[in-house]
């Protein structure tokens, strides 16, 4: 879904990692996003997204809820520095299984980095070489730690002005209902609508949209 939104902006993505789920579909993935405005849009969709369906993995047709948690973080540019102790780091490598080719798939190309004093784990494996997978690996890393910094920075501030939110990070934002009727709403602004096959096929402006308008009219 964000990726077909994604190509409807002609936005440049690129998959850097993916690991399938156990039985079917999609466990998890990592890709970068490239394009004008990409970041200040794409983080109106970070959060638990909810879908109501019949699993059409299920023989006996029931009714089953998943949910998808999504993450989106910015690159950090030059003038950001992320300070990253190298005895903090545990790298390992293995081989890649996903998409890339006979190469990838011959070699321990792929690298998996943790940073221990947080327990972030990254990794990708969408280079031909492993010292790229690892330059990219590492630079998602510093995405990651500078964004967990900014969002504890954050809940200190709250925690001052005795705030309470009414959505807190990684909550619930939307559900895709599919069954027993069709409607995707967004808990956060209301704004919902029937055209499922729409919005599952990146029809995300109104959503993105409404969100963004939002937090703009948002006092403080």
């Amino acid at each position: 879904m964000l990726l077909r939104w994604c190509e409807r902006k002609e936005y440049k993505t690129e998959i850097i990692d993916f690991l399938a789920g156990d039985e079917a579909g999609t466990k998890n993935v990592t890709f970068t996003v490239t394009g004008p405005y990409a970041y200040g849009y794409l983080k109106s969709e970070t959060g638990i997204h909810r879908l109501v369906r019949i699993s059409p993995f299920d023989a006996n047709r029931r009714r089953h809820t998943s949910f998808a948690s999504v993450s989106v973080i910015p690159e950090i540019g030059g003038n950001i520095e992320i300070e990253i102790d190298e005895t903090d780091l545990k790298i390992d490598t293995y081989r890649a299984s996903g998409a890339g080719g006979q190469h990838v798939n011959k070699t321990d190309s792929a690298v998996r980095i943790t940073h221990l004093p947080t327990g972030v784990v990254v990794q990708c494996q969408n280079e031909r070489s492993q010292y790229r997978n690892k330059q990219v690996a590492l630079s998602v890393l510093k995405s990651r730690l500078y964004e967990r910094k900014m969002r504890e920075e954050e809940e200190k501030l709250t925690a001052l002005r005795g705030e309470k939110k009414g959505i807190e990070w990684g909550s619930q934002i939307r559900s895709y209902v599919l069954h027993p009727y069709q409607m995707v709403k967004d808990h956060r602004t209301g704004i919902e609508t029937g055209n499922v096959d729409e919005v599952l096929d990146g029809g995300l402006d109104p959503f993105i949209n409404a969100y963004l308008t939002l937090k703009d009219t948002s006092p403080g």
